[in-house]
């Protein structure tokens, strides 16, 4: 069930109806779960069971591990659930993609190897709710929080329909807590709700799909050399394609989790006025990358042990990082630009004084055109079907290509560029600011008038049933 559609609206409006209606909290609970499920279900109804094997296994795991004095007995417990989550992920997600490269290993050393055809379908948000059950054992055991005390609440916690299947991932002492009591949305909280769901909406239908998409699938879908206009029109449409269907699943997500009187975290702060890649992924998919760095970055040392293991800790993070988003090389050479770009950071850092590197908004301005730049370097890995297409659209970006074409029309290109535009400058001008802050001091009448616009663009566009991009991951 995808939120730009009309099965969505009355949906989620029949979810509302139910959930502000005179019920006990624990029967409004149990709604809410139902709901979660045929929410998920309206995909592929089988794969609800995948849902309750990380519930019923995560549930029982994370008791053991508190119960238990035995460091090697907790231990074995959470190497149950992490092995039944990760083994559920690899098994669906990246199944075909070992087969594959076992293929390519035995050719190379001589061997004909044919692996079974693999029809496996790929669970749609499989890669948040197994990070997001991970994270609950993972805190147990670590002792930063204690088992939920409700079965029931654990499993909305799992399940809560608004992020499950492209987040935000929440910890679980995020959510769990907040379903402890009865919830339910001030007016303020509902209206602000409402806004926020028209704001993620406008992103993905408006911006995403209309502006930004012709020209992105345009460019990447020629797979042949391009004018230089050309190539870099598609790369720098398809960075405004992915913010913009991105954060508009994420808006989508917390407005409607606060029509529910619920709070779920930001997932993005205007990350293309980054200032450097460390700041970077403080800003964008915060929610992935915070997790990366306490589940995984911290955990196998961070930078407590050394300049050169701090390199390679922040590559293996990176490189995890990239394959976490898809079973091919092109996402982990992503990942691993991403970890170079940081690896170079905080060597200029280590080389150039604090005070030089922030002084001043000329260099504050440079230093964010060079990080946007060089994403959109990594985005080419990230939206090409292959390494032979990124490698052409970098050369065409960089007038390397032979026998360059040109495929975009100026009804592309034009629209493209006033969205990435207006994008960028954005960005810039809110990067120390919040939308909450700037809407908190705007008059009710410019209010008013931006949002009837926002609805005014979707309906003309008539609406979008395309997939949001991160389901595939």
């Amino acid at each position: 069930m995808l939120f730009n559609s009309l099965t969505f609206v009355v949906f989620f409006a029949i979810v509302v109806a139910l959930h502000s209606a005179p019920l006990p909290w624990r029967v409004k609970k149990f709604n809410l779960l139902i709901a979660s499920y045929l929410f998920y279900a309206a995909w592929n109804p089988p794969f609800v069971l995948l849902l309750w094997i990380s519930t019923a296994v995560d549930w029982k795991a994370a008791q053991w591990i508190y119960n238990s004095d035995s460091k090697a007995r907790r231990r074995l417990f959470l190497t149950l659930s992490l092995a039944t989550n990760l083994g559920i992920l690899g098994f669906f997600k990246y199944g075909e993609f070992l087969l594959e490269n076992f293929q390519t290993l035995m050719a190379a050393i001589g061997v004909a190897y044919e692996p079974p055809s693999w029809s496996i379908i790929l669970p749609v948000g499989i890669s948040f709710y197994t990070f997001q059950t991970m994270a609950y054992s993972l805190d147990v055991y670590l002792k930063r929080a204690k088992p939920a005390d409700s079965l029931l609440d654990f499993s909305l916690f799992v399940t809560f329909f608004p992020q499950l299947v492209a987040g935000p991932i929440v910890r679980p002492s995020q959510l769990v807590p907040q379903f402890a009591e009865p919830k339910r949305a001030t007016p303020p909280q509902f209206y602000w709700g409402l806004g926020l769901m028209t704001i993620g909406l406008f992103e993905k239908i408006v911006l995403a799909d209309s502006f930004l998409a012709p020209a992105a699938d345009a460019a990447f879908g020629a797979q042949k050399a391009l004018a230089p206009l050309d190539a870099w029109t598609g790369v720098l449409a398809f960075s405004g394609q992915i913010f913009f269907d991105f954060s508009g699943y994420s808006t989508i997500a917390i407005g409607a989790a606060l029509c529910l009187g619920f709070a779920l975290p930001n997932n993005f702060r205007f990350p293309y006025a980054a200032i450097g890649f460390s700041d970077f992924w403080r800003r964008w998919h915060i929610s992935l990358s915070t997790w990366l760095r306490d589940y995984l970055y911290i955990p196998i040392g961070g930078n407590k042990k050394g300049r050169i293991r701090t390199y390679i800790n922040l590559m293996i993070t990176m490189l995890l990082g990239g394959l976490w988003h898809g079973a091919a090389w092109t996402f982990v050479i992503w990942g691993g630009l991403h970890g170079l770009y940081l690896a170079a950071e905080r060597l200029l850092r280590e080389i150039v004084p604090e005070q030089k590197w922030f002084s001043g908004w000329p260099f504050k301005l440079a230093m964010a055109l060079l990080t946007y730049f060089l994403v959109n370097i990594t985005w080419v890995f990230f939206r090409a079907q292959n390494f032979g297409d990124a490698m052409t659209m970098l050369a065409s970006m960089f007038a390397l290509a032979k026998a360059p074409e040109k495929v975009l029309y100026w009804n592309e290109i034009i629209p493209a560029f006033l969205v990435i535009t207006g994008m960028v400058a954005t960005h810039w001008a809110m990067r120390s600011t919040t939308k909450e802050a700037v809407i908190e001091k705007a008059p009710a009448w410019v209010i008013a008038a931006i949002w009837a616009f926002m609805l005014f663009m979707l309906v003309i566009t008539q609406g979008s049933d395309s997939a949001f991009i991160y389901f595939q991951f």
